[in-house]
């Protein structure tokens, strides 16, 4: 939640391979697993959305050692959705026993029908480009 309270999206520890291929006026949604990164408790829900607005990473300092690349992101006003109910309809994922594993990517693409499903599950204000 820093980032929607930042406007902002980092990915991957920081690295800038992920947020590099974003592009100015990406969709971009996001999955929270647990409540706090590492130790938090399982939360399993989508909990943001929203559209890429700079054309280019930057980096800023966190600590004198992190210095993570991030995008500029322009937040949604949306409801948390639980993952549970769309696992058997989203096609990025494919074992739905073992249905995290694509989460453990960080930063992924997902089918455009994909996302429109996820999108109306939080109730995203917003028409998709084709």
């Amino acid at each position: 939640m820093r980032g929607v309270e930042g406007g902002f999206t980092q990915a991957n520890h920081g690295k800038i391979q992920g947020v590099k291929r974003l592009k100015k006026g990406d969709l971009i949604v996001f999955y929270s697993g647990k409540t706090a990164y590492p130790d938090g408790e399982p939360y399993q829900k989508f909990t943001a959305l929203g559209r890429v607005t700079d054309d280019e990473p930057y980096r800023v300092e966190m600590t004198p050692d992190f210095h993570p690349y991030r995008r500029n992101v322009e937040f949604l006003v949306i409801k948390e959705a639980d993952i549970r109910p769309l696992i058997s309809e989203l096609s990025f994922i494919k074992d739905p026993i073992h249905w995290g594993f694509p989460f453990m990517r960080g930063l992924f693409e997902i089918p455009k029908e994909d996302f429109e499903k996820i999108a109306a599950a939080v109730d995203a204000p917003l028409d998709i480009p084709g």
